[in-house]
């Protein structure tokens, strides 16, 4: 029997039982579609997320404090420091000239007495009954935001201020929860507008406290880890602050007036791999840092766990798939004595029916896997399409699982016509192996 003559045994074969063959090509369909959506999902999306976390932002991201490092714990992720020690313009220019450090960005951190004007949306009154804000301080933090990426910084509602405005102000969800507003919508803070009052003492026998006044409009709300304080503002904001304060000769809290021009800085690493050793760098310099590696690690460790996890899902669909194949045949070499006997008797060896149910296990296998590679893809497309516009839904950045991996499905093809053989042979190897004189005879 030659190639051709048992590939169209098997296909007349399968077309005999078209619902059984049909139902048998669902299965692989399924669990070979489940297994390449999963994987594809998984693979690419971690590849996606260790790529975003890897090019900047937050998780790459080094906070550095004008103040001499903890030589205890100089690698904790929770900053720990030592003496105050100013972060100038040379400090800067060191850090920015370090081995893979990608951009230096300075902050600046203010204090202010702050005033929210009403009326204000979605804000419930007190247990006195009042629904106007009550007056208090806080922090001003001034950051360069002509590259928010460069950030550790979320827009939850809105935008980030104009780079030079001193008229705009973003503000925290910390914000929201003094004025009782819903975090669920933080959107209803947007319009609104704050006074703040920089304080200002002058130095003298008797002690005299002014403060330099402004409004901002509120056009963002933010989830931040630039500084400590609820307000986020142009770095030209809490540039004039400073001065302000300074002017005075004497400080509001009583210690001495801050010299250093930034309060802090966010260093971004060239990737993931180089935080650590950005950090040294900058520890070596005699600053001290803070910068989540060690929670970041952990999360690609679980991230790892849940490819395993889901790939191990697919897997298992398919092989009950092919389980149904190895059924499927059997079941046809029960209901095909006849026919094996007749061709055994009039000259064919066990090899060309072995040949035979090998083929249909080989057809089943390449339709299930062709339609089932075509049906993760999409399941792919669409779960990547959904996933894009909740993120940008949320303001958050989006995420494209990226161009189609035609290789995991050429390989989903592959594994399932492997698989697929893999269960068809004992049912080959019974059909090969009945004598004719038997096959004949049991009908």
């Amino acid at each position: 029997m030659s190639h051709r003559d048992a590939l169209m045994l098997a296909v007349r074969s399968l077309l005999r039982r078209p619902l059984r063959t049909a139902l048998t090509v669902v299965a692989v369909t399924l669990g070979s579609g489940l297994l390449v959506a999963l994987t594809a999902i998984a693979g690419t999306a971690d590849s996606r997320i260790i790529n975003e976390l890897g090019r900047g932002g937050p998780a790459s991201a080094i906070k550095v404090v004008a103040a001499e490092p903890d030589r205890s714990a100089p690698d904790s992720d929770v900053l720990r420091t030592g003496r105050p020690r100013d972060l100038d313009e040379a400090a800067v220019r060191a850090i920015r000239r370090a081995p893979d450090v990608t951009s230096v960005e300075g902050v600046l951190q203010t204090p202010v007495e702050v005033i929210p004007l009403p009326p204000i949306r979605g804000m419930r009154a007190d247990a006195k009954g009042s629904d106007r804000p009550t007056p208090f301080e806080d922090n001003l933090v001034g950051a360069d935001l002509s590259r928010p990426r460069d950030l550790p910084v979320t827009i939850l509602a809105g935008r980030l201020p104009a780079t030079h405005s001193l008229t705009e102000v973003a503000v925290t969800t910390g914000y929201l929860d003094r004025l009782t507003i819903d975090i669920d919508h933080p959107q209803a803070a947007l319009g609104t507008e704050i006074e703040f009052g920089a304080p200002q003492i002058e130095s003298g026998s008797v002690v005299h406290m002014r403060g330099r006044w402004f409004r901002a409009r509120v056009v963002g709300v933010v989830a931040q880890q630039v500084g400590d304080g609820d307000f986020l503002v142009p770095l030209d904001q809490t540039r004039q602050a400073r001065s302000w304060e300074i002017a005075g000769g004497a400080d509001p809290d009583g210690g001495r007036l801050p010299t250093s021009p930034y309060s802090g800085l966010i260093v971004v690493a060239s990737n993931l791999d180089q935080v650590h050793t950005v950090r040294a760098s900058i520890t070596v310099l005699g600053y001290a840092t803070s910068a989540p590696e060690h929670l970041v690690a952990s999360v690609l460790k679980y991230l790892h766990v849940v490819d395993i996890v889901l790939g191990g899902i697919g897997t298992i669909a398919l092989v009950i798939a092919v389980l149904g194949i190895a059924n499927a045949l059997l079941a046809a070499v029960r209901e095909r004595h006849r026919e094996i006997g007749v061709l055994k008797a009039i000259g064919a060896r066990d090899r060309d029916v072995l040949r035979w149910f090998e083929l249909e296990a080989v057809l089943v296998g390449a339709a299930g896997g062709v339609l089932g590679a075509a049906l993760g893809l999409a399941v792919t497309a669409i779960v990547g399409a959904v996933v894009d516009g909740y993120l940008v839904a949320e303001g958050l950045d989006g995420i494209d699982l990226g161009t189609i991996p035609w290789g995991l499905a050429l390989l989903g093809v592959l594994g399932s016509v492997a698989l697929s053989v893999l269960a068809g042979t004992l049912p080959a190897l019974r059909a090969a192996r009945l004598p004719a004189r038997d096959a004949v005879g049991s009908l």
